[in-house]
């Protein structure tokens, strides 16, 4: 990702801490929203016996994703960087796998989104990590936050693929 702009702030936190965390904050959101549009493309297109749980299943984990990705871009702004919020910025940016665009059948669109959910949680809990690491707080507990709910969104969607 590259370097924003910063702006001047009366923060407490170094200029190199701050620059770290827009940077990591900025590639959670990037991950996050490519994670969100992957989650309306599954809303939009799911099929199978199981469509209409599924597709409000799908659509309220994307309001969810949702208010994580204001959380996140508005602390990358209040470190005084610049948030790369566009979908352009996120798709250029994101580690997590393309959608399978022919993946349609219920089952199978959880598999690939449950797939996607456990990588933005591994990064997420590494985020949490890093910004402790770095001696942001704020930030290490924006991540906590958001991982927990992550981790009930993945929840969600492996109880649909687990045996009884």
């Amino acid at each position: 990702m590259a370097a924003t702009r910063m702006f001047s702030t009366q923060m407490d936190l170094s200029q190199e801490t701050r620059e770290r965390m827009v940077a990591l904050l900025n590639q959670q959101l990037a991950d996050a929203f490519d994670l969100y549009s992957q989650l309306k493309q599954a809303h939009w297109n799911v099929k199978g016996a199981q469509f209409y749980p599924l597709h409000e299943l799908f659509d309220r984990l994307a309001g969810e994703l949702e208010e994580y990705l204001d959380l996140i871009a508005e602390r990358a702004t209040a470190l005084g960087g610049m948030a790369q919020g566009t979908v352009r910025m996120a798709a250029g940016a994101s580690r997590l796998p393309e959608y399978p665009q022919e993946t349609v059948e219920g089952l199978q669109v959880v598999e690939a989104l449950a797939a996607r959910y456990a990588l933005l949680c591994a990064s997420t809990r590494k985020a949490i990590d890093l910004a402790a690491e770095a001696g942001d707080m704020g930030t290490s507990d924006l991540f906590t936050e958001i991982s927990r709910g992550l981790d009930k969104g993945l929840w969600f969607l492996e109880a649909h693929l687990q045996k009884g």
